[in-house]
């Protein structure tokens, strides 16, 4: 018998109401013999998610983004989109949700019986060492990290090494990003300098100092790179936010460390890979 997780985003909107009622009816009268346990978002656990032969993530991108935190390497996940743009322009674009309401029945199955692709996405991940040698680690960051003075007014002032580089430095932050986390500002940066590109997704990632220069061209300031970014921090006090969520702080002398050897998450997608919506 399969052990499923169903998330769902809570809110008043009728149309993700309705699409939470279509999902439990599909889960209640599929002919495979499965356990569900459903749960909103807010009212989730880390250990909710221990042991499940699935999770099923109902809502929009910034919904499984959210979940995925609590999500290890082992456990498929699944993202159905519970508002599809397509549908209704206020919706959600759901690059992450491969099903909807309409397909959800058939990619239950497909994912149930083993036959949806598996997507391994690389996270990156944090992990600070306090002046007095305590380690705490960051959560999976499956889009972007930042890196930055709590102060947004003060500059975020560090020691930087990565491969050949070791110089201090300031900004306005740090931001490191996934190939497929890319938001705005990488494409930006990705036209102007040729960094980035899809056959290294894995093992790579991009760091860029914020509010840059767009005349800067010094890779110190932006790079495409696979190796361990480490920094020292100079800042009273300053914190570590993965994917727009937790806040992780820490105080001038800290040591953080970001690579990509996150745990990966497995995303199941029914009509293409990843891979394929980045081309």
């Amino acid at each position: 018998m399969a052990d499923v997780l169903l998330v769902y985003k809570k809110n008043f909107e009728s149309v993700h109401d309705l699409s939470l009622q279509t999902v439990k009816e599909v889960l209640e009268n599929t002919a495979r013999e499965i356990r569900v346990d459903v749960r909103a978002r807010e009212q989730v656990r880390r250990a909710d998610f221990i042991g499940r032969d699935l999770v099923i993530v109902l809502g929009g991108d910034g919904t499984l983004t959210s979940i995925s935190h609590n999500i290890d390497s082992n456990t498929p996940v699944m993202g159905v989109n519970s508002h599809p743009r397509s549908e209704d322009p206020e919706g959600s674009f759901g690059f992450y949700m491969d099903s909807d309401v309409e397909t959800f029945s058939t990619d239950l199955e497909a994912a149930l019986s083993g036959k949806a692709i598996i997507n391994e996405l690389p996270r990156l991940q944090a992990t600070i060492e306090t002046t007095s040698g305590n380690r705490i680690r960051s959560d999976p960051a499956m889009n972007d990290l930042l890196i930055a003075n709590t102060h947004q007014y003060a500059p975020s002032k560090y020691h930087l090494r990565r491969g050949g580089l070791d110089i201090s430095q300031h900004s306005s932050g740090l931001l490191f990003s996934t190939w497929l986390g890319q938001g705005a500002w990488f494409k930006q940066i990705s036209r102007k300098t040729n960094c980035g590109n899809a056959e290294q997704s894995n093992s790579h990632y991009l760091v860029i100092a914020r509010d840059l220069d767009p005349t800067i061209t010094d890779e110190s300031y932006f790079e495409w790179t696979d190796q361990t970014t480490v920094i020292t921090s100079d800042m009273h006090r300053g914190y570590v936010v993965p994917d727009g969520w937790d806040e992780y702080h820490f105080n001038r002398g800290a040591t953080i460390t970001v690579d990509l050897q996150g745990p990966h998450l497995k995303l199941l997608t029914f009509r293409g890979s990843m891979a394929d919506k980045m081309r």
